[in-house]
Formats: C-alpha cells, structure tokens, sequence
C-alpha cells in the first residue's frame, strides 16, 4: 500500500510534534516494510532524517516552482493532485490538518490530533492563533475518515468541543524514541556527570520552560529540601519569573538549567535522575513521562486529565496549585531508595504497552481497513 503523510514537522520540528511524526514513521517502516510511505515535504530536506535502509521512505517536495513559493497553498489543497499522481491510499495528517479536496480524489484519510490546549487553555494563546487552530483543527476533524487521539482525554476534549462522534475517533498512545529504552554503561554515566557537573542525586525535569508545564511549583517545593533540580529545556519570558525566585531566596546552588543535550545525553540523564518530576497543568499526553518510565526513574506528575494515562498507578500524582504536596512527595521518593526502586520497576513493567510493535500494529489495523472500504 502506499500511504501519504503531512511531513512539514517531520523534517522542520525537532521536538514534540517532530519526535511524534519521525517515530512513526520509523516503526511503520521498520514492521510494515512491505509499504510504500511518501512524506511531504513542503521544504526539502538537507539532513538525512531516516535510515538510507529505509528504501520504502520517500521524500515528495512540491513539483513546481511555483509551489515552492507558496507553500502553505500546496499544502493545503495542491498537494491532492500529487498524491492522486503517487497512487496514495491513504493520506495522514499527522498533527490536526489535511488538505482540502480528499475525498474528491477517493482519498481516505487520517488526522492525529494531539491535544486541544488552545480551547482548555485559551489564556496562552492570542485570539488569532485561537481562531486559526480551531478552524483547522474543526474542519480536519470532521473531513478526515478517522480521527486518532492520543490519550482519552484528548478523545474526549475533541468529543466535547467538537462534538465529533466516538465511533469516529481511535485512540493510540505515543512511545518514545527507542534512545530512551537503551542501557548504558557506568563510563556513559561518569561522561555525563562530569560534563554537566551534575550531583550524585538530583531531581529532573524535561520540557520547555512555560507556564503550562508549572515548573516553578518543584523550584518552590525544594527550597527547604536538601536537593538539586535539574531543569531541561528552552527557556520563555516564564524562565525569568523562576530566575527571580532562585536570585531571592538563594537558591542558585540548587537549581541547574540545561539545553542543547544530544538524544543520548538526554536519555542517559533520564537515566542518572533519582527523580523526574513533571508537574504540567494540561498535556495531550506527556511523553516525558514515558520517558522517564523506560528509563526506571520513579515519576512525581499531576493530578487527573491525562497523567494517570501516561504515568499508571504506581506514580506518585499531587495537585499542581499545591507546593507542600509536592514536597512531600519528594521527600518521599528522595529518602527512601527502596520506594524508589518499586516504583521504577513497577512503571517499566507498565509502560511496556507503549512499545514500538503494538502502535505499528495499531496504526496499521486502520489504514488496512480503510483501503479495503475504497
């Protein structure tokens, strides 16, 4: 089969969107290799993203100059009559958009939409953007054949606001990029320590520094706690805010910002962690968490939506508005080593249903079902 998927983040996205589309990619290509999978590209890519094993992977760039130039018009419409040209089965958008004229073509298709953070929390958005992404995202959501959610709680936000019907929308969690599933030896972990000059114990967060992610609810919780906060990620207007903090109470010995990490060091890091923390206020999913999952780090993350999805029962959750909740499970995890341990152990074992095959599988069940009903 030959299947066609919206490649703009693939190429042009190094970090949520991106990670989603390029593992998807590379677990279909590696279960599915009978398949032909054409990514669209609207700027060619420089890079090598994919494996040059990967035979069955094809770049597709606009065919004229004109496109070239106006990218977001292939995109949007023009690019059908390529995929019509290519023999494409079915067509994936794979973060909240497709093209306009599909059907048209006998084009089925298929829309992931990874959360609505735009609705649920308007106050981080302009009005603009709101009113661009919910126009995209509604119009993609009720043209697409099926919509794929990646949590429940996104399914039943696209539900709610869009008042999309269940039978329409399939639910498929997200992995994580096999990096974080590899072990390492003591001499990758002295490498690490030594470079970023880390502490023997120290807590760990992951995730661009913002309000959503409430980062600043750990910097405040282990101001009286005898431990280091490793904070990894870009830096927003909301970094200051949390600089000011550490400045006035302190707290610079205690709290280490980072960014520009490999996907190796990352993932050894994840693994040197005592703890992660995760703290957001609203996630599609919360990939971190999985992460630090593979990874046998025990989690501390948020109360209800989507974390319990992410984390399983063996993670410690606190309400996010709540800074002693938050230290106390600290101090719990941080003084006992044999708590620590349980916890990880037990989230490796349950993270095990977010491994590779099993979303290939998933992915593959509904492309193969809607290229039998063309």
């Amino acid at each position: 089969m030959k299947i066609g998927f919206e490649a703009k983040r693939i190429y042009h996205n190094k970090t949520g969107l991106g990670n989603y589309s390029r593992d998807l990619i590379r677990i279909l290509a590696k279960y599915y290799p009978e398949n032909d999978y054409f990514l669209y590209n609207p700027k060619k890519n420089e890079s090598q993203i994919f494996e040059n094993s990967n035979v069955n992977i094809f770049e597709k760039n606009p065919r004229t100059k004109f496109f070239s130039i106006f990218k977001n018009f292939w995109r949007q419409k023009a690019i059908v009559s390529d995929l019509k040209k290519d023999n494409i089965k079915v067509f994936h958008g794979l973060s909240g958009e497709i093209p306009v004229g599909l059907k048209s073509k006998n084009i089925k298709s298929v829309v992931t939409i990874h959360d609505l953070i735009f609705l649920k929390m308007p106050e981080l958005y302009s009005f603009w953007d709101r009113k661009i992404h919910t126009y995209k995202f509604r119009k993609a959501a009720k043209n697409s054949d099926i919509i794929v959610a990646i949590s429940e709680q996104t399914k039943k936000d696209i539900m709610s606001f869009f008042g999309i019907p269940e039978s329409k929308i399939k639910v498929i969690y997200q992995s994580c990029h096999s990096m974080f599933k590899e072990k390492f030896d003591e001499k990758d972990f002295e490498t690490i320590s030594s470079k970023f000059s880390l502490p023997e114990k120290f807590i760990l967060n992951v995730g661009t520094i913002e309000p959503r992610k409430n980062i600043f609810l750990a910097v405040k919780a282990i101001k009286d706690i005898d431990a280091k906060l490793v904070i990894v990620g870009k830096e927003t207007d909301y970094s200051l805010e949390i600089r000011k903090y550490i400045s006035d109470n302190n707290l610079d010995e205690k709290i280490i910002f980072l960014k520009g990490l490999s996907l190796k060091e990352l993932a050894i890091l994840y693994q040197l962690a005592t703890i992660f923390v995760y703290p957001s206020f609203y996630e599609g999913f919360g990939i971190p968490i999985i992460e630090a999952l593979f990874s046998k780090t025990p989690v501390i993350t948020t109360k209800g939506g989507v974390f319990p999805e992410a984390g399983g029962e063996n993670s410690i959750y606190v309400d996010p508005n709540n800074v002693e909740e938050m230290q106390i499970a600290i101090l719990k995890l941080w003084k006992n080593p044999f708590l620590r341990d349980n916890i990880a152990q037990n989230g490796f074992e349950f993270v095990q249903k977010f491994n590779d095959r099993e979303i290939a599988n998933q992915y593959m069940k509904i492309y193969n079902d809607l290229n039998s009903n063309n």
